[in-house]
């Protein structure tokens, strides 16, 4: 099982420890921009409650970036902690928490055997250097806020939705060619300074993903 999803599971049995006396405590599935995953609810106040979880998945696209087509892979892998300002007579809230963030985007070029590859305005031959790489990631503690809306039915079964955003940070690039160690050194050294070129093209361009939209629906059984 995940870590993420394992540490979520651990953590809502405590809040359920915590919140049977009151039976006030919702458990729950949940999908949408950060992953599949579980969630545990606990409402220590009529008009405040503490939610835990985590979410993982893998989205995998094709695309262009820095001028290099890539097969990217968005692994979203966090839990969290958020505190939720619930108005009375409504099903609207407040949310605001931090997330363990260990989302990442791994992206690796298209263009193989023996295709010129540009990287940093000088062209190599995949035949030599093999497919360019980039890993990205970004803060290992993102902050968040947003807001949402829960509905229940006869007090036990929630449908609940949440907008807001995930403030991931910059982000933090690693770039290398997978046939680097068997090139020429001529061309080692070439690509040398074609990363640092390349890092700060493709940086500037994936900036965009250190505020991540948060949109999700989860199915929560109240005890």
């Amino acid at each position: 099982m995940n870590t993420s999803i394992t540490k979520a599971a651990l953590v809502a049995l405590v809040l359920a420890s915590s919140g049977a006396a009151n039976a006030d405590f919702g458990v729950g599935v949940k999908g949408g921009t950060l992953g599949l995953g579980i969630e545990g609810r606990w409402s220590p106040l009529p008009w405040l409650d503490l939610r835990a979880g985590a979410n993982q998945y893998d989205f995998e696209v094709a695309g262009s970036q820095a001028g290099i087509n890539y097969d990217a892979t968005f692994a979203m892998d966090n839990y969290y902690l958020t505190g939720n300002i619930r108005f009375p007579l409504s099903p609207f809230r407040l949310t605001a928490g931090a997330f363990s963030n260990g989302n990442g985007v791994q992206m690796v070029s298209q263009d193989t055997g023996g295709a010129l590859l540009i990287i940093g305005n000088t062209a190599f031959d995949t035949a030599e250097i093999g497919s360019l790489v980039t890993d990205t990631s970004f803060a290992n503690v993102a902050p968040y806020i947003g807001f949402g809306y829960d509905f229940e039915v006869f007090g036990k079964i929630g449908l609940n939705l949440d907008f807001g955003l995930l403030w991931q940070g910059e982000p933090a690039v690693d770039i290398y060619a997978t046939g680097y160690d068997t090139a020429s050194p001529a061309t080692q050294a070439l690509l040398d300074s074609a990363y640092v070129v390349e890092k700060a093209e493709f940086e500037y361009e994936i900036s965009n993903f250190k505020a991540w939209p948060v949109m999700s629906l989860s199915f929560v059984y109240n005890f």
